[in-house]
């Protein structure tokens, strides 16, 4: 099985009916999928619709550069294309632009019809520039316009204006740089994306199994606590895979309260058909005190803790010292992700790249072990930290911090990264 993966559609403009003459005659059977075509996909991104009632009945899609192996005359009707009242679309046209429109003009096209280039549409670096038939192409050499463009002509252009609702996202153009680890990326990700953010992935650290032997033993003998309190995803997962491994499921946490910090945390839990009982208001361990003391008086009360190998030791501690028994077990362990990035690096060293994000301490401390802060010097790159804790780490090996997040959440750092650009 053999995938011809090609941009847009593989019969418009992709050489796809060749390849499948090819195959063809060679025998092999074949499977065509259709897709979306650059001349109408790149067109709605950029706020152009193709047609319109009020604007254009017809379009026509034209190649910008025809097979140089061809003798004779042009196959594109110049003549008609000259007197056409919908739109336009030429592919592969930016270094035949002035002769394009040219032509246009001489079979009787107006030089004010409106026109526009299409550079890198519906991706993040998508750049839209608009003229008329008579100034596109000078406006094109001025700017250093070049391919991957299309070009689109006809009344339909001056809807941009009105509906560039791509370009308008509040991410729109930046390019984001992720330090989190591949399996935690996606939300985060996603967030950037949908608001229209280039998003290169740095991942500096990798989740690998910790104690299992102790999660399975605090599995059999969970019913002896009187908390549990989760303090991340990772280590609400790692406790229920080492429950089920053990043939248990979540009717073992019967009488058991459960607290979990960050709403992500909590709705982890759900997935496994549990509800918190406690969610504090802030994600630090001063608040997770005090609002567990509000609840009951925590002397003599047994507490289970599952987390990660690196975490701060403020949490335990402030239990022990309310009187509350507390055994701590390494649910998972946070290691450096050394895998290849020498891309995103130079992106860096080239000072082509917006934002950097950290979520955790040990996303800027396995970074700086991998990249020298020394490189982030006099660029135009700024930071952005998902709460405090985070931000004290990077302050203390020499980064700054140009944006955190009031809630220490993904959503709160996207926010907090929001309003830093807008404002």
């Amino acid at each position: 099985m053999v995938v011809r993966l090609k941009g847009g559609d593989p019969f418009v403009f992709g050489r796809g009916g060749e390849e499948a003459l090819e195959l063809l005659g060679a025998g092999v059977r074949f499977e065509v999928v259709p897709g979306v075509t650059a001349g109408v996909g790149a067109a709605a991104y950029a706020g152009i619709p193709t047609t319109h009632r009020g604007y254009a009945s017809d379009l026509a899609l034209i190649t910008g550069h025809e097979d140089a192996s061809r003798t004779g005359e042009s196959q594109v009707d110049w003549e008609s294309l000259g007197k056409w009242k919908g739109t336009l679309v030429f592919f592969m046209g930016v270094k035949n632009l002035a002769m394009i429109c040219e032509r246009l003009q001489e079979h009787g096209m107006s030089g004010g019809v409106p026109a526009a280039l299409i550079r890198w549409g519906t991706t993040p670096r998508q750049q839209t520039l608009v003229g008329t038939v008579g100034t596109l192409a000078e406006l094109a050499e001025k700017e250093g316009f070049r391919p991957p463009s299309i070009i689109v002509v006809g009344q339909v252009v001056s809807l941009r204006e009105r509906l560039k609702w791509f370009e308008q996202r509040a991410l729109f153009g930046r390019r984001i740089m992720v330090t989190r680890s591949r399996a935690q990326a996606s939300d985060l990700l996603d967030q950037l994306l949908e608001l229209g953010a280039e998003v290169l992935e740095f991942p500096t650290i990798r989740i690998e199994a910790g104690d299992e032997g102790g999660l399975r033993g605090a599995a059999a003998r969970l019913g002896e606590y009187d908390w549990v309190i989760f303090t991340s995803v990772n280590g609400v997962e790692h406790f229920f895979w080492q429950l089920q491994a053990a043939g248990y499921d979540a009717r073992r946490f019967a009488g058991v309260k459960i607290c979990a910090i960050g709403p992500a945390t909590g709705e982890r839990l759900r997935s496994f058909g549990l509800n918190p009982d406690m969610i504090p208001p802030r994600f630090v361990a001063e608040s997770v005190l005090e609002a567990l003391g509000e609840v009951e008086n925590l002397a003599r009360k047994r507490v289970l803790l599952p987390r990660a190998d690196l975490a701060r030791g403020d949490l335990p501690e402030g239990l022990r010292q309310a009187g509350a028994t507390v055994d701590e077990i390494e649910a998972y362990r946070t290691v450096l992700d050394d895998s290849p990035k020498e891309e995103v690096i130079k992106a860096l060293e080239e000072d082509d790249i917006d934002w950097v994000t950290f979520t955790s301490s040990s996303t800027v401390k396995n970074f700086v072990s991998q990249v020298s802060v020394e490189v982030l010097k006099g660029k135009k790159i700024r930071t952005a930290s998902i709460g405090p804790i985070t931000s004290e780490t990077m302050r203390g090996v020499g980064l700054g911090v140009d944006v955190e997040a009031e809630e220490f959440t993904i959503p709160g750092l996207v926010e907090a990264l929001v309003g830093k650009v807008q404002g």
